[in-house]
């Protein structure tokens, strides 16, 4: 098939178009820098360049590659401030309306058989219990610092879903790891882990869901290929809360335990963002995936694949 990719080198990005190229996809790689043109053309794909931004831009170069699969995995995440979270994913929210709707319009012109669009598992109602599925509801009442990103994710999936004229498909990411993810070696948050600024606070209940780039990438071909109308959570096989994961990732990388502080100081600290991330977060259930998307993580749990990021 043709596929056009946006956001074709960002994280994932750079292992997808790889592994939609070995599966014999002719793929058009969209990036914003022209000086990335060569590296698309290393990874074997037509480059393509154009503002996300731009809609006229956007149209032009869909109708060019006239695809039948459009993937969406448009980002621009800033440094990650938590107190501001909004702040942080300004032009990436933008990039999930204004840049989706750019998208699905140029889709829809060219008639696209199938858009697969990149969302977020840490949306859900933080109620009930500690692992949604993709039937559970977003939650009524994000943290102040996240309601615009909220609000992105939500218009991304509603966008997406309701273009009957296409086969939607919106892919529920967990928490990115591994090479090109601010969790990977050298990344943001790893080097946060090793010098003790990853902080465990209060009970560290909040539950997370990770998933290593490379699976995510391998989940997203498969969507590609036979995915139908719908939501996918595209996580590992192990949710867990943080107090069970951060301790074992700061001694994988070799770091001093993180340190422990009261509910109330780290609110204070990392505000009621870090305060909801730390303490109240839902994890996700990938078996919609693995029975409909016929995938399976080969980095099964986040305790196998954080020992990549030892190096």
């Amino acid at each position: 098939m043709k596929v056009f990719v946006a956001g074709a080198t960002g994280a994932i990005g750079r292992q997808l178009v790889p592994r939609l190229v070995d599966a014999g996809h002719e793929v058009h790689g969209m990036t914003r820098h022209a000086s990335k043109q060569q590296l698309l053309r290393d990874m074997g794909a037509e480059p393509v360049v154009a503002d996300a931004l731009d809609a006229d831009q956007v149209a032009q170069a869909v109708a060019r590659a006239h695809p039948e699969v459009i993937v969406h995995e448009l980002t621009a995440i800033g440094p990650m401030d938590l107190r501001h979270f909004d702040r942080a994913f300004a032009t990436t929210n933008r990039l999930r309306t204004e840049g989706t709707d750019h998208l699905l319009s140029a889709g829809q012109a060219v008639g696209v058989e199938r858009f697969v669009a990149q969302s977020f598992f840490a949306a859900y109602e933080r109620t009930g219990g500690s692992v949604k599925s993709e039937e559970d509801s977003f939650g009524p009442d994000p943290a102040r610092e996240m309601r615009e990103t909220v609000a992105a994710i939500r218009h991304v999936e509603e966008a997406v879903l309701a273009a009957t004229w296409t086969e939607g498909i919106v892919l529920r990411y967990g928490g990115f790891y591994g090479p090109g993810t601010s969790l990977g070696p050298g990344g943001e948050q790893t080097e946060a882990v090793r010098r003790r600024r990853f902080p465990l606070m209060g009970k560290g209940s909040g539950v997370w869901s990770f998933i290593h780039i490379a699976d995510a990438a391998e989940a997203t071909v498969a969507a590609v290929e036979h995915g139908r109308r719908g939501v996918y959570n595209i996580v590992d096989d192990e949710p867990a809360p943080i107090a069970e994961w951060l301790p074992v990732l700061a001694r994988t990388l070799g770091a001093k335990q993180p340190m422990h502080l009261p509910r109330f100081v780290g609110r204070l600290l990392t505000g009621e963002v870090g305060d909801v991330m730390m303490t109240e977060l839902r994890g996700a259930s990938n078996a919609k995936a693995k029975r409909e998307l016929g995938w399976t993580p080969s980095h099964s749990s986040w305790r196998d694949g954080f020992a990549g990021l030892a190096s």
